[in-house]
């Protein structure tokens, strides 16, 4: 990078705005030099692209002064406080609320009856208890953002250290690509429905470029598109609830009983975990925002309400319409030829609704894109984490190419949407598991609380945990997982004894979750003792 004399040419305002935040905008130190770097940080001032990644001031700034470097570390992976300027604690609910009111959480619901082949009534206790327990990580963790101004993956420094998080990072990366994938291919099944001369892999692309053109310019962009965005999917989705309720195709399925019942519910109730508490792992990205003194009993309580209203609504129609499909041809033949899309093609369109009911589908395919905006940002941020080399290039530029990744994956996957689906709800419960396990072990156990953080130790590995316990306790889940887990190509032996052959019930994450913070919380004590940190 080459910074020439730069600094000896700035004003006394631009090296005041070099050691810090500009009043109105963002770090001067983003935009200076003539580095690829800087230029491109120039083309995204340039149009209002939001430039703070995560990236070191010390890659930015290596040229400049030493005391210019100090007085800028602190603004470089962290929001400093004169930028936290989102006071109004009530958007993390409804961008939550945008999120998951998606047809991708009405598919969720659909895997009970369909392909775990439950009845009403447990498909919809399971929708209650698993999601009840998987949101609460995702609101726990966004209560960080306020405290600390820190990125998830940032903050997980503190339970991972500076080089297993590189492992969690790259995790969060393929994971928050498969989640894109797997929500731009329910959608662009909808774009289908309304014009079945539109293939499927152009409604993929269609959705992801509206979804790019969000993200690229970041935070602020994303909260203001989700505020709104939640209002007419929850029309369309009332509307769809209606129409079902008038068609009388409803049909209780009676629950079954036994070992088949158990594994099912089981195996039903990691893929519902795997949706709901897919967010944790980017969960205080959406408040770094929010001032230090927001009340954190207020951004949990936003957020659980904007996680738990919109996934029990729409997991629960999408339980109630597929039970539809067994007394109604019109339902079942709906499903046989458009799956997601073509079951509320039924609903809408073929129930009387004609072109209005294709204008809803349009809407709720759309909604692909809310939900979509949360995985696609933060990849962005997350890839920065993988390596110092990386923080190199801006944000808004991996997120580019992760549009790229999900729109290359999502295309040849459509035609196998559902055995997608559950496998990659269950492996996506599956390390989150292991994640929650050891960070929320260190959280109570070690640190005891929000006190026991150093904030500003985020970037100095050598006041960071050494990661050996993590590691370790990583591994550990891993077997834990494997001895749980429930899958056409793998069948562990506890999830054999936890339902009936040939695939039992899946319990892999809770004994992710169970064998990562047990062995954690034997080895974290010795690597404090011998590292002292």
């Amino acid at each position: 990078m080459s910074f020439g004399n730069d600094v000896d040419k700035l004003d006394e305002e631009k090296k005041g705005a070099a050691m810090g935040v500009a009043e109105d905008g963002p770090a001067e130190t983003f935009e200076i030099g003539d580095s690829l770097y800087a230029r491109l940080q120039r083309f995204a001032g340039k149009y209002n692209i939001e430039q703070r990644g995560i990236e070191r001031a010390s890659t930015i700034l290596r040229s400049y002064p030493t005391s210019y470097q100090e007085e800028s570390i602190s603004n470089a992976h962290h929001v400093p406080e004169s930028e936290k300027t989102d006071t109004k604690l009530y958007k993390v609910g409804t961008m939550w609320l945008a999120v998951n009111l998606v047809v991708s959480s009405f598919a969720i619901g659909v895997l009970g009856p369909n392909v775990f082949r439950l009845g009403w009534y447990d498909s919809v206790l399971a929708i209650i208890f698993f999601n009840l327990l998987a949101i609460t990580p995702v609101c726990f963790f966004s209560t960080f953002g306020p405290e600390f101004g820190l990125r998830q993956m940032i903050l997980s420094r503190f339970y991972f250290g500076p080089h297993c998080i590189r492992l969690v990072a790259l995790l969060n990366c393929l994971a928050c690509i498969g989640w894109a994938a797997v929500n731009v291919i329910v959608g662009a099944q909808l774009i289908h429905t309304v014009n079945h001369n539109v293939p499927e892999w152009a409604g993929i692309v269609i959705i992801a470029t509206c979804t790019l053109a969000i993200t690229c310019f970041g935070y602020k962009a994303v909260h203001y598109y989700e505020f709104y965005s939640w209002i007419p999917c929850f029309i369309v989705f009332v509307i769809t609830a209606v129409q079902f309720a008038r068609s009388g195709t409803f049909t209780a399925i009676p629950a079954a009983a036994g070992r088949a019942e158990a594994g099912s519910i089981l195996s039903f109730g990691g893929a519902i975990y795997g949706f709901g508490t897919g967010w944790c792992s980017i969960a205080a990205d959406y408040t770094v925002y929010q001032p230090k003194s927001a009340d954190k009993r207020l951004v949990f309580f936003f957020t659980w309400l904007g996680l738990l209203i919109p996934l029990l609504f729409t997991e629960i129609l999408g339980a109630a319409i597929f039970m539809g499909t067994f007394t109604s041809d019109v339902y079942r033949q709906g499903y046989e030829t458009g799956k997601i899309g073509g079951l509320f093609g039924a609903v809408l369109v073929q129930d009387s609704l004609g072109g209005f009911g294709s204008f809803c589908l349009v809407v709720l395919a759309l909604s692909i894109i809310g939900n979509n905006c949360p995985n696609v940002y933060s990849l962005g941020l997350a890839v920065q984490v993988l390596s110092s080399r990386l923080q190199r290039v801006p944000r808004f530029v991996w997120t580019l190419f992760a549009t790229a990744c999900y729109v290359a994956i999502a295309v040849p996957a459509a035609s196998r949407f559902e055995a997608v689906l559950e496998n990659f709800m269950l492996l996506v419960a599956y390390w989150l598991g292991i994640y929650e396990g050891i960070s929320l072990t260190e959280h109570f156990v070690f640190r005891r609380g929000f006190g026991g953080y150093e904030p500003a130790c985020y970037d100095q590995p050598e006041r960071l945990p050494v990661g050996i316990a993590a590691f370790v306790a990583f591994c550990a889940g891993v077997v834990g997982t494997v001895l749980g887990m429930s899958q056409v190509w793998w069948v562990g032996p506890v999830a054999r004894l936890c339902g009936a052959p040939p695939y039992g019930g899946d319990v892999g994450f809770e004994l992710a979750f169970g064998f990562s913070a047990v062995t954690y919380l034997a080895l974290r004590p010795f690597e404090k003792a011998r590292f002292g940190r």
